[in-house]
């Protein structure tokens, strides 16, 4: 079977747009950006209109745009800049149990350091009751934490009651938004966050660079301390070919109209999967509030890595792993609840703006094929 890629809420290729961008930045701007010499200047000017393009998406102004290495970086700065700016002797912050690794680690780390974390717990669909985050609100929460959108499943999380919440309360919000940029909208204040995740990687730029907006007011203690560099937020010299490569990734991501056409191929995928299998297939997630690229789905009673292993040349993921024998469901479907026969199956397949609607029938076809899905499949 031909090379079919049906893994890009993992990670996308390089746009041509971005690498059109990272040549001219190659050319033009290879002196240090602090430098106010004649190969400093244009790494500055190339760093700073870079900038501008990640604010025209979000909608803010481009001083509240950091450049960082990543989805990752940028979220343990939103994290742990919050907990060392915050005077308070006790320090509380409230996230879900579906977050992503970038998020439960920094978090487990700061309990080892007093903070008090409540993790928000998910219906089956995985979206939280925005009820409960008023429930988890205490007189020393100094942070919410909760993603826009889930990595695994796509679930959308009810971002705007949970901001109008916090605002209650004069609490800052931050929302991971990897998965969700370039896929939904995301402008800061139709959402009404104070700190927003960029992963570069997420949005066919490439790896090692991201972004963190963080409204203007909004404390943070740096992670990086040095000579000042992003507005004393995080040192280091900018990378100008990263920034640009970042800056042409927004551009391209403002266009969302392709996201209508993807969205269709993934619901083509869905009920084809549907006719073939029966109730031998389940969706997980949100069948309605959920990433227009992201389809995660159980073969039930199978296990999701053999029936990837057996389609050769489709790049795709598992929603568990085995370890010593056994099958270990991921964190996000253990949160939702997915009965284990069903969750052992579970695979993300998440399109892209260039997957096709050939690519989808044929890994359809290849599904149907397959001995072990055989016992599954209804016939025609």
């Amino acid at each position: 079977m031909r090379r079919i890629y049906l893994d890009h809420n993992a990670s996308t290729p390089l746009a041509p747009e971005v690498a059109a961008a990272m040549e001219g930045a190659m050319e033009e701007a290879f002196g240090n950006p602090s430098s106010p010499h004649w190969a400093g200047v244009p790494a500055r000017r190339g760093i700073e209109e870079a900038r501008r393009q990640v604010a025209g998406l979000l909608g803010c102004d481009p001083g509240e745009v950091v450049f960082t290495s990543g989805g990752s970086e940028s979220n343990n700065m939103a994290l742990k800049g919050a907990f060392f700016a915050s005077q308070r002797p006790r320090r509380h912050i409230v996230t879900t149990s579906v977050e992503h690794p970038a998020i439960v680690a920094p978090l487990r780390f700061l309990e080892r350091l007093g903070a008090e974390v409540t993790w928000l717990a998910v219906d089956a669909t995985g979206r939280i009751d925005p009820a409960d985050l008023e429930r988890a609100i205490t007189a020393d929460t100094i942070l919410v934490s909760i993603m826009h959108a889930n990595n695994e499943v796509g679930t959308l999380q009810p971002i705007a009651e949970c901001v109008a919440i916090a605002r209650r309360h004069g609490i800052p919000l931050h929302t991971d938004a990897a998965q969700s940029v370039g896929k939904i909208p995301t402008r800061v204040d139709d959402l009404g966050v104070d700190l927003l995740t960029i992963a570069g990687h997420k949005l066919y730029a490439p790896k090692g660079i991201g972004a963190l907006y963080v409204r203007a007011g909004t404390a943070l203690e740096p992670l990086v301390h040095g000579a000042g560099h992003e507005g004393g937020r995080r040192a280091g010299t900018e990378s100008a070919l990263l920034a640009a490569a970042l800056g042409a990734a927004c551009v391209l991501a403002g266009d969302l109209s392709v996201m209508e056409r993807v969205k269709g191929l993934r619901d083509r995928f869905w009920h084809a999967l549907q006719q073939r299998f029966g109730d031998k297939v389940a969706l997980n997630g949100h069948p309605e509030w959920r990433l227009p690229n992201t389809l995660n789905v159980s073969f039930v009673g199978r296990v999701g890595a053999d029936i990837l292993a057996a389609l050769d040349g489709v790049a795709a993921s598992t929603g568990s792993a085995c370890h010593a024998g056994r099958i270990e469901l991921s964190p996000v479907l253990k949160a939702m609840g997915v009965a284990p026969e069903v969750g052992m199956g579970a695979i993300r397949f998440s399109l892209g703006r260039k997957t096709t609607a050939e690519e989808v029938d044929a890994v359809v076809e290849a599904l149907s094929r397959l001995p072990l899905l055989a016992a599954g499949r209804r016939a025609n």
